[in-house]
């Protein structure tokens, strides 16, 4: 058989792989999350989420409700050199992302199902 027989074979049955994927992974919510930091903001944004009175005074002090705090968790990047993430059940984490030009640091409490938003800080760089 010549090479350019067996290239169309290859590529013929590559092709028709590629559509049955598509057809079995089209309408699932399939995503790469595979860096420490996406599966850390991924799991905290899929808990249901609650906020300290300290949190919630700092929301109101910068004027930021709750959606832009969620996807300040969703898009932000965990400090995992500040947050604690050996204890359990429950593991903090740090989120830093900014907001209108500002720097915030989100301390995270992450439980199974909950994820607690105990601190909103204006964050200095030095």
């Amino acid at each position: 058989m010549k090479f350019i027989h067996r290239l169309g074979y290859y590529l013929g049955g590559f092709s028709i792989g590629l559509v049955i994927l598509a057809f079995f992974l089209s309408g699932k919510k399939t995503s790469c999350a595979y860096s420490p930091n996406a599966r850390t903001t991924k799991i905290i944004s899929l808990n249901k989420k609650a906020f300290s009175e300290e949190a919630l005074q700092t929301m109101r002090t910068f004027d930021l409700d709750t959606t832009v705090v969620s996807d300040m968790i969703k898009y932000g990047s965990v400090n995992f050199s500040e947050s604690d993430t050996k204890t359990e059940p429950c593991k903090t984490y740090i989120i830093e992302n900014s907001y209108k030009e500002q720097e915030f640091r989100l301390q995270v409490k992450n439980c199974d199902s909950l994820a607690t938003v105990e601190t909103i800080v204006l964050h200095v760089n030095d």
